[in-house]
């Protein structure tokens, strides 16, 4: 039998499933499903089949050996903000001099200065800007990217920012989901109660109006935005069709937990300062607790308990929060190490969280997140490593070869 693209002599194929109706949580995410000594049979853009080498009657129109190599399906980034005029180094330089966080944002910095870089410029030239940044996560095996406005922080640029994360998914092979975080920082010289009736009345309906967003987000954080403000422009946006996403206990106990819960958000991230009263809260709700280890590393702030979430049941996701303040990367072998590393999550449930449960929390889990017959074929190639666990051991080694994405080939 012929197929697009064959992919033979696989060391194995990993998060090999049957099915994926659901996201995995608690102790079912230590399991891993292999298929060693295997082959990957791919065509029309979907995964059409796969079994044990030995039983392999297929021939490709293209044909790749993986002898040594790892096969695994394309990580889907559940929370990031690509879109963005300009990094800001200068603020890392003051960070390790011990200015924090909300020190910085109180004199200009932090979301507002990337809010005044992007005002100044066109549609056209963000676009170009942030390109780059979307070819180099498909370089480290992100197949599905969710992107969040929030940097316009004015109706003009918002949609700016959103038609541009929009533009990228059709340029690049990636999937893409937009979510509108006009609530995201006060603008400089506006009452926030002025700011907050502005994305209420005339921000989301005009998002809508282009279709622009797939999920509306709040960032739930003292000195940011109130569980109540956070309420009423996630009801709002619900009105309109958007679902919710909250930024939720990145500095503080901020009650974004419970907001989220409340509004029937379908992931809760950050979650540096969670507690038991937030985890026993999440118990039984099908949403799903986001975890982001580059913003903890790169703040300095406590990581995610991952161990008490799973042991109460929960699930869990990763992902990067590539953003040019508090996560300047979207290399999401480097989440999954710092995942196992400081949260102590087995490479196992780290996979899971970064493929099955971030494909769950983005609608997509029915095409990706699993090698699984009938589902998009994006899929990437490790370089020869001795077992699955070497990806978050070797934390600094380039350990992706190839990617495809769409049942096509892309080279880094």
């Amino acid at each position: 039998m012929r197929c697009d693209l064959l992919i033979r002599n696989c060391k194995a194929l990993v998060q090999v499933r049957t099915a994926t109706p659901f996201f995995v949580a608690g102790s079912e995410m230590a399991a891993l499903p292999l298929l060693e000594h295997a082959f990957l049979a791919i065509d029309a853009g979907k995964i059409l089949d796969y079994g044990p080498m030995a039983e392999c009657g297929y021939s490709g129109e293209e044909e790749m050996d993986a002898t040594g190599r790892y096969v695994f399906p394309a990580f889907v980034d559940s929370h990031t903000h690509l879109v963005f005029a300009a990094s800001r180094e200068a603020e890392f330089e003051l960070k390790i001099k011990g200015v924090s966080y909300q020190e910085i944002a109180a004199q200009g910095g932090g979301i507002l200065n990337s809010a005044r870089r992007l005002q100044n410029m066109s549609e056209e030239e963000l676009l170009e800007r942030s390109l780059p940044r979307a070819w180099e996560i498909i370089g480290t095996g992100t197949g599905a990217v969710e992107i969040k406005s929030g940097y316009g922080l004015t109706t003009r640029d918002e949609l700016k920012m959103l038609r541009v994360a929009k533009k990228i998914g059709q340029i690049t092979p990636l999937t893409v989901k937009t979510t509108f975080l006009g609530a995201h920082a006060v603008p400089t010289n506006v009452l926030k109660d002025d700011y907050v009736t502005q994305v209420i009345d005339e921000m989301i309906p005009a998002v809508a109006e282009e279709k622009l967003a797939d999920y509306i987000d709040v960032f739930c954080e003292t000195g940011f935005f109130s569980p109540d403000e956070t309420e009423r422009v996630v009801e709002q946006g619900k009105r309109y069709g958007l679902i919710p996403r909250i930024h939720a206990n990145q500095l503080h106990r901020s009650g974004g937990v419970q907001v989220g819960i409340k509004v029937g958000a379908v992931s809760v991230d950050h979650l540096e300062n969670i507690g038991e009263e937030e985890i026993h809260a999440l118990a039984q709700k099908s949403i799903m607790p986001t975890a982001l280890p580059g913003a903890a590393f790169f703040l300095n702030l406590p990581f995610p308990p991952a161990r008490a979430m799973l042991h109460a049941g929960l699930p869990l996701a990763i992902a990067t929060d590539f953003n040019p303040g508090s996560s300047p990367t979207g290399n999401m072998p480097l989440m999954l190490a710092l995942a196992c590393i400081k949260m102590r999550l087995t490479p196992e449930e780290a996979i899971n969280a970064a493929t099955i449960n971030t494909a769950w929390s983005l609608g997509l889990l029915t095409d990706l997140g699993s090698i699984t017959r009938g589902k998009i074929a994006n899929v990437f190639l490790s370089r020869p490593m001795p077992s699955v666990a070497f990806l978050p051991y070797a934390f600094g080694t380039p350990c992706v070869e190839a990617v495809i994405l769409n049942g096509k080939r892309i080279l880094r």
